[in-house]
């Protein structure tokens, strides 16, 4: 990256961010489109509209949000390339996590001409969709990540929890880049057992000092029909204790979320998961600390 794009990039977001903001680290913008989100299925028909900025901002605002990174959901430069115009057009949308394509040849050329963006903040991909569950292994997919560190780009981990141990010997492979896992490596959580596999690996990844987490996407991933605070908590807990409040972010996988639980209903049971907490520790979660690991 051109020095001017570094300095532009600090320089303009790092010291201008007011302090003690709010910023949901994880929700998705798009228009539904059925063939461009197959992943949208029957079940899941509060997902096939629009959304957009008009319909996050106000939830935002009735919840003291100053901010949110915007995720990919679709696996194309195009989207990536829309998202940082949203982000451009909308002072609240902070930063981009996109995709680009990590195991092609002309990826240098996709993140010269795209990280000249400020607000591009870090990639990712969708690794847990991929038939092989050694896809984040794969040499090509490595050498892309590898051009990530000098671009100060963050790298999202969206996985399934059965992934947590290749996910470990990947990120050994880089111990100089950002990672971030997406929705605390969704682990099977249910009523009727507690998930010790994804306990025991989260607790080994997060050994590694360059890998933070997110406090999102959580209710998606109850088994049974229905969730409460209670039966989360021994997650958020797990990961206070793995990752600390230092490397912990708040985020809400708008609009996903809406299959179990509104806007709003998710911030406030996040607010009471970590009320325990001291108020610096709290402000850290539910905003600083995505400040700092992206960037902004």
């Amino acid at each position: 990256m051109p020095l001017a794009t570094v300095a532009k990039r600090f320089n303009k977001y790092r010291y201008h961010v007011p302090p003690l903001m709010k910023i949901d680290s994880h929700q998705h913008f798009w228009k539904y489109d059925s063939a461009e989100y197959g992943w949208i299925s029957e079940e899941h028909t509060v997902l096939k509209r629009d959304f957009l900025p008009v319909d996050l901002e106000p939830l935002m605002a009735e919840n003291n949000i100053d901010g949110c990174i915007a995720v990919q959901a679709r696996q194309t430069i195009e989207e990536t390339e829309w998202l940082l115009e949203i982000s451009e057009a909308n002072s609240t949308v902070m930063g981009v996590v996109g995709w680009v394509p990590l195991c092609r040849t002309d990826l240098n050329a996709s993140l010269d001409r795209l990280s000249e963006n400020p607000k591009l903040v870090g990639v990712r991909h969708v690794i847990h969709d991929e038939k092989d569950n050694n896809f984040i292994l794969r040499e090509d997919f490595n050498q892309g990540i590898r051009q990530l560190g000098s671009r100060n780009l963050v790298y999202d981990i969206l996985i399934f929890e059965k992934h947590l141990p290749q996910t470990i010997e990947f990120v050994d492979q880089h111990p100089k880049i950002q990672f971030v896992v997406d929705h605390i490596a969704k682990p099977k959580i249910s009523s009727s057992t507690f998930d010790k596999n994804w306990q025991k690996n989260i607790l080994k990844l997060s050994k590694r000092t360059n890998v933070a987490c997110k406090l999102s996407g959580m209710v998606t991933e109850v088994i049974e029909s229905r969730w409460n605070p209670n039966l989360l908590q021994p997650y958020v807990d797990t990961v206070l204790e793995a990752f600390g409040p230092d490397r912990l972010m708040a985020g809400s996988d708008w609009p996903v979320c809406l299959l179990r639980a509104e806007y709003t209903q998710w911030h406030q049971t996040i607010l009471s998961m970590i009320e325990s907490l001291s108020e610096h520790e709290q402000s850290n979660i539910l905003g600083q600390n995505a400040c700092h690991i992206y960037n902004i």
